[in-house]
């Protein structure tokens, strides 16, 4: 192996797989939690959007830990940010557990058992963003030569987790009976094992010097990298957020907050920001949602059409995940071939395919569209970290990871709740447009066939969507027997999720959306004679 290593000597391979098995820990926490979903609505009694601000709730804080721990990680050192990843996946596993019993199946205080879950999930999104923090520069400033590469070899640890957790999670339902249910919290406890072992396999491990430090860049430079610009959007993010998860603190101390943070960072650093940069973070928005949000709901979306064709709905999450382990193994030889651009180009075009083939497919050529997706969704990731790693080498740390961040962000801010939306909003459409249940239950239609049981949920005072009201159901059916209002209901929901599906064509504005604009950087990069890697002076990359 040639020496791309900033230290002296071949880089240590135990370092790359104890960072490559901790990101494999971060896919445990992640995909347990998809899985689970469906059975904390019915416990807990959550609507899609409100499951999408539980699912959010795991990956937002990820980019306050990134973004935080880049600040100062290269000062107190990547061992420290592993150790307290380390913890974190500890407490996450008790608070979760913990909020398992004390819910008992909603016959005990399931309000205190969503609780737990709830601000347990900050744990784990926090422990997450740490890892990241560390793994991404260390992988890069072992292979500094070929960054883009080993960053997606290094990302094929996340699709692996998906699919070995999504497995075990597959395999532990199996155990379920018509009179035995297997409690949720073995399937938390199930990261534990993996956590263990990377903590084990790195806490005797030196780690190298970030390229940035080596290279004699002072931390204002790094800053100046990110500059207003960037600080500007994961201001933006964070402060919705807050303000949607503590409603019960003044509206206006966040935003000054984050109005502090951009003025702060323009009165030391005297700098917008790299413009590619910004560029990329906003790219990375719609690319995130692509990736992690239509993964975090890809299950629950095809629950009803895997159960009418026999097989678990996490089924196509793990499929597509093992096509992504594979193909980022081999990016190498890809990417040298038709450069970055040009792959990230061709990946959405299939994930534009994809998504809407997904969206209308049934039996067995749901996994031929899902080949489709999964191929599409592959490089999207560690590719855009290279792109920051090669073009803002300056940045250090903090611009490949504040990347990562602002897209993890911008998935549990707005990505999952907007897709919960979609689902929610095609699935009341489909609601009010059933001649057959307008027959059946005319009192939930007003005098003109309009639903008349539908209210509007808003979310940050922009994400509009319509959503069955319940209490306008009861209300409406007050005069029905017990069992005929339960028919009903069964009927409303059978309908409901018989057009979650066709959700996932709405979500080809994600992909579309980042087409055009690699399209344009593509054309950007050939009129100044090509992609080329930014160079550190005398460090070259």
């Amino acid at each position: 192996m040639a020496d791309n290593s900033r230290n002296n000597g071949a880089p240590s391979m135990k370092l790359f797989w104890g960072c490559f098995l901790a990101l494999i820990t971060t896919a445990f926490g992640f995909i347990t939690r998809i899985f689970l979903l469906s059975e904390w609505e019915a416990e807990f009694g959550l609507n899609k959007a409100t499951s999408g601000e539980l699912f959010g709730m795991g990956i937002w804080p990820f980019a306050i830990s990134i973004i935080g721990f880049s600040l100062f990680i290269d000062r107190i050192g990547y061992k420290t940010a592993m150790v307290i990843s380390f913890l974190g996946y500890l407490v996450w596993s008790a608070v979760a557990v913990a909020a398992y019993f004390v819910s008992d199946g909603g016959n005990g205080d399931p309000a205190l058992g969503y609780n737990l879950l709830y601000w347990g999930s900050l744990v784990l999104g926090l422990s997450n963003g740490a890892v990241e923090a560390y793994i991404n520069p260390v992988v890069a400033t072992m292979f500094s030569r070929d960054k883009t590469k080993w960053l997606n070899i290094l990302h094929a640890g996340w699709p692996g987790g998906l699919v070995i957790a999504g497995l075990l999670s597959i395999g532990l339902n199996s155990l379920n009976t018509a009179d035995y249910t297997l409690p949720w919290w073995i399937k938390i406890a199930i990261i534990v094992p993996p956590a263990l072992v990377f903590f084990l396999m790195l806490i005797g491990e030196k780690f190298p010097q970030q390229e940035r430090v080596a290279s004699g860049v002072s931390y204002r430079e790094m800053l100046a990298e990110f500059g207003v610009l960037g600080t500007a959007i994961a201001s933006l993010l964070i402060v919705l957020q807050l303000n949607q998860s503590f409603p019960g603190v003044n509206p206006w101390v966040f935003p000054a907050l984050g109005v502090a943070a951009v003025v702060a960072m323009g009165l030391y650093t005297g700098s917008l920001g790299n413009p590619l940069l910004f560029v990329l973070a906003l790219i990375m928005m719609p690319l995130a949602t692509t990736e992690i949000g239509t993964d975090g709901w890809i299950a629950g979306i095809m629950e009803n059409v895997a159960k009418t064709e026999g097989f678990h709905p996490g089924l196509v999450l793990v499929y597509t995940s093992a096509i992504m382990v594979v193909l980022r193994f081999f990016a190498g030889p890809i990417i040298h071939k038709i450069s970055p651009i040009g792959l990230l180009i061709v990946s959405c075009a299939l994930a534009i395919a994809g998504l809407y083939t997904l969206s209308f497919t049934q039996g067995m050529m749901i996994f031929a569209a899902a080949t489709l997706y999964g191929i599409g969704k592959s490089f999207f990731w560690p590719t855009m970290l290279g792109l920051a790693a090669e073009q803002t080498p300056k940045g250090g740390a903090l611009t490949l990871n504040a990347l990562g961040g602002i897209g993890m962000l911008a998935v549990g801010t707005l990505g999952g709740v907007y897709i919960g939306a979609l689902q929610d909003t095609r699935m009341t459409q489909g609601v009010a447009e059933s001649k057959e249940l307008a027959e059946e239950a005319p009192e939930l239609f007003d005098a003109d066939g309009r639903l008349a049981v539908q209210s509007e949920e808003v979310k940050y005072k922009f994400i509009n969507y319509p959503v069955v009201d319940e209490v306008k159901v009861a209300k409406a059916l007050a005069g029905q027997s017990e069992s005929e209002q339960e028919a009903i209901r069964a009927q409303i929901t059978e309908i409901g999720d018989s057009k979650k599906q066709g959700a996932l064509a709405d979500m080809c504005v994600f992909p579309a959306t980042m087409l055009v604009a690699y399209v344009l950087l593509g054309l950007y990069f050939q009129s100044r004679g090509g992609y080329r890697a930014e160079v550190i002076e005398s460090h070259p990359a």
